[in-house]
């Protein structure tokens, strides 16, 4: 089970062999802070992935809860608040490097052992021009992703490098979850649809 509305990590799931059900755990976000981001984006994931092991009636199912933030000059940006909000953003991200963080939390719900990790991503952004920010943001795309960018939609042509797993920055780092899996006893690919 995928405990996220994401389009992106739907995909990047189903793309890699698996065929998850999608149960949005409907945690406010807004009452969890740390001032450790590696911190934070694990324990959204946590609470993301236990409510929905709390409500799920599959006894032998998986749950599969992450959070993604980018960290820029010390800063966690998660969702930019508006258009306005994520023009500003683009403005101080061009040119410049910052860090995609993604928290990761697998729940076994047979056995109740979890499994937790922070995935980190070094994204190197484009100089882009203001034309272009104002144009990317009337998409109306980087309202609605953790750092106002993705690397697998329009975005992508303003994201000059990443170093590191190009999978975290679209939410969920696939490497990452094998080890999870490892660790709580299950074959990624015994999972594989």
């Amino acid at each position: 089970m995928l405990a996220s509305a994401s389009p992106a990590r739907l995909r990047l799931l189903r793309d890699a062999g698996f065929d998850p059900v999608v149960c949005v755990s409907g945690i406010d976000e807004t009452t969890v802070a740390d001032d450790d981001p590696w911190v934070l984006v694990r324990e959204l994931a946590t609470r993301k992935a236990t409510a929905v092991a709390a409500a799920v009636r599959a006894p032998d199912a998986l749950v599969v809860g992450c959070d993604s933030m980018l960290l820029l000059d010390g800063e966690v940006l998660g969702k930019p608040a508006g258009k306005a909000d994520a023009v500003e953003r683009w403005r101080r991200m061009r040119g410049r490097t910052g860090v995609l963080l993604t928290g990761h939390c697998v729940v076994d719900i047979a056995t109740g052992r979890r499994a937790t990790d922070v995935a980190d991503t070094v994204v190197r952004f484009g100089t882009l021009s203001d034309d272009e920010i104002a144009a990317y943001v009337d998409t109306g795309e980087p309202l609605r992703v953790a750092g106002a960018f993705t690397i697998d939609g329009r975005s992508a042509v303003f994201v000059d490098g990443v170093d590191g797993d190009p999978s975290n920055v679209v939410g969920l780092s696939l490497p990452l979850l094998r080890r999870l899996l490892a660790e709580l006893g299950v074959a990624v690919t015994s999972l594989w649809h």
